[in-house]
């Protein structure tokens, strides 16, 4: 059976929003900092970072709106990921902890964190990216600067979930007899191939996986029907509309007042968070997996490595602080498979701009 490292602690806390199940370490009056998990994620898969903090930081892991032991309620897609970021401020509120925090998120909860320093810029001593979601969201967008591939963003959305996936986790599938199963998806594309996960903590992070709140209000949400290809666009409900285009957009970040510093790090190997990622509608249907594909000029895959980098230049040009780290033989979750260096550029920033 697993054990998380010593120092680290379970606990469920109410918010004004919803009950928020966390692990916290760390003094109550040390540097606060919040991680905040990935799609498909939960806070345990940063277990093993958090164990490696400086006794001088406090750390808050959360499970986030629609995964692993929080509070079930549905996701509003419309509102990109601010029900996720309002979710993190009212958990800071209710742990009491006073003045800016630090906030590090991985994937989508990179996303979450930039919109919770758009909404609230004062409350933020530094946000540290890993393997972001791109600011304009995920799928249908084209080039640099973010633009729709169609007017719906089609090739978005809760509709374009592999449904023999969302079974298998319906189902509680922790084996490993199919590609698209649990297990084999997060050795495909959360950890780099040459990473040796520990048995045990596999298993643990399969069953975190697989408390993922299934249905149009979680995990993936509803899709709308389009007449543009793939034929499908995002719905109103649940994390993967919260993450189209159509209703996440953080690149305004680049404007806000004050400007925290920004640590971005992401592994050269990442195949979900790419600008040929392996779940774009676009790289699908140039490899022939999503039929009738329209096209480079119509639907080409999505630069979201390149829309992010654009957006926090524009950061810096506007006088904020962006320092990238790209970490080789990485996948998507450096945390998971380069952990020393993770832990050494995290800590080394946060403690770089801790206030006294």
């Amino acid at each position: 059976m697993y054990r998380m490292p010593e120092g680290i602690h379970a606990t469920d806390v109410e918010t004004e929003r919803l009950r928020m199940h966390c692990l916290l370490a760390g003094p109550v009056d040390g540097t606060p900092v919040v991680l905040v998990h990935g799609n498909l994620s939960t806070g345990l898969f940063f277990d093993g970072l958090m164990a490696t903090a400086p006794g001088t930081v406090r750390v808050i892991a959360p499970d986030m709106r629609g995964f692993g032991e929080t509070e079930r309620k549905p996701i509003d897609g419309t509102r990109g990921l601010r029900d996720w970021a309002d979710d993190t401020a009212a958990l800071v509120r209710a742990l009491g902890v006073n003045g800016p925090v630090h906030l590090a998120g991985w994937s989508t909860g990179g996303g979450a964190i930039m919109q919770y320093a758009l909404d609230r810029p004062d409350a933020v001593a530094s946000l540290t990216l890993i393997d972001p979601v791109s600011p304009y969201g995920f799928g249908a967008t084209s080039g640099a600067d973010g633009l729709p591939t169609s007017d719906d963003y089609a090739g978005s959305g809760g509709g374009l979930a592999n449904q023999e996936f969302v079974e298998r986790l319906r189902a509680g599938d922790r084996g490993g007899d199919s590609d698209v199963s649990p297990r084999n998806v997060m050795r495909a594309f959360y950890w780099h191939p040459a990473f040796e996960m520990d048995p045990e903590r596999e298993d643990a992070l399969v069953d975190e996986v697989l408390k993922t709140h299934i249905g149009d209000g979680g995990y993936p949400g509803d899709g709308a029907p389009s007449r543009n290809w793939p034929g499908v666009a995002p719905g109103t409900r649940g994390i993967l509309n919260a993450l189209s285009g159509r209703w996440l957009d953080t690149s305004g970040i680049v404007d806000i007042s004050p400007k925290p510093p920004i640590l971005w790090i992401h592994g050269d190997g990442d195949l979900v968070i790419s600008d040929q990622s392996m779940f774009d509608a676009g790289t699908l249907g140039r490899l022939g997996a999503l039929p009738e594909w329209p096209g480079e000029d119509v639907h080409a895959p999505q630069p979201m490595v390149a829309q992010t980098r654009a957006v926090l230049e524009r950061y810096s040009a506007n006088g904020g602080e962006v320092r990238e780290e790209l970490i080789t033989d990485s996948s998507h979750g450096p945390f998971i498979d380069h952990a020393d260096d993770c832990a050494r550029l995290l800590w080394g920033f946060v403690t770089g701009h801790a206030t006294a």
